[in-house]
Formats: C-alpha cells, sequence, structure tokens
C-alpha cells in the first residue's frame, strides 16, 4: 500500500474493496478550499459581473492591496476557476464556467 491511498476495511455493495486516493483527496479539498473563503467568492461574483477584469479592477473595486488580490487570484487559478488570457500588457481573469459547473455537480453528488 502506497502512502497515498488508503484501504478501508469494507467491501461495496459488488464486493470490491473501496480504497481512498488520499492525494486526490487533498487535491480535491483544496479546489474546494479555494471557494470556501469571503473574500475569494466576493473575487470570483466580481470576475463574474465583469465576464473578464484586471486585477487593477478587482483590487480597486475590492478596496483591498494589489498583493492580496494577486494572492487570492493565483489559489483561485491554481484550483482552475478562473482562466486568464492576455491582451498587449494587461492580464484578464474570467470565470472557468465548465470547471466551476463540474464542482457543482460534484458537491450536489456528496449532498445527496
Amino acid at each position: 500500500m502506497s502512502n497515498y491511498s488508503l484501504t478501508l476495511n469494507q467491501r461495496s455493495p459488488d464486493g470490491n474493496i473501496i480504497t481512498i486516493d488520499l492525494l486526490n483527496l487533498k487535491k480535491g479539498a483544496l479546489v474546494l478550499r479555494a471557494l470556501n473563503h469571503k473574500l475569494r467568492q466576493q473575487i470570483v461574483k466580481l470576475i463574474d459581473e465583469s465576464e473578464k477584469i484586471t486585477v487593477t479592477e478587482i483590487y480597486t473595486h475590492l478596496r483591498i492591496e494589489q498583493s492580496v488580490a494577486s494572492q487570492h487570484l493565483a489559489i483561485l487559478r491554481k484550483a482552475g476557476i478562473v482562466d486568464t488570457s492576455r491582451n498587449g500588457k494587461y492580464i484578464f481573469y474570467s470565470i472557468n464556467v465548465k470547471r466551476v459547473d463540474e464542482l457543482n455537480e460534484m458537491v450536489s453528488q456528496l449532498l445527496k
């Protein structure tokens, strides 16, 4: 057994041993945690309302420091929640709608 998987002493209804990939579980938790933060939720809402927006517009609108906005945007980018596109010297942020839809579906499945 590797350090990154966990085998439970239970069998699924079809008789298979239940295995949890702890590395993927940790990665999934980080994605959900990226959205479970009030400031990041405000950033996501602002990006969604604007469709695409620069970091300057974000930190000005939310009245936060540029470095704070950039740190939170990096977390959202790493989680795949926001996309970036470049136009000249400007980087625009937009919502990765497909990823957010996938997250909503996954959370719905967890809550059943």
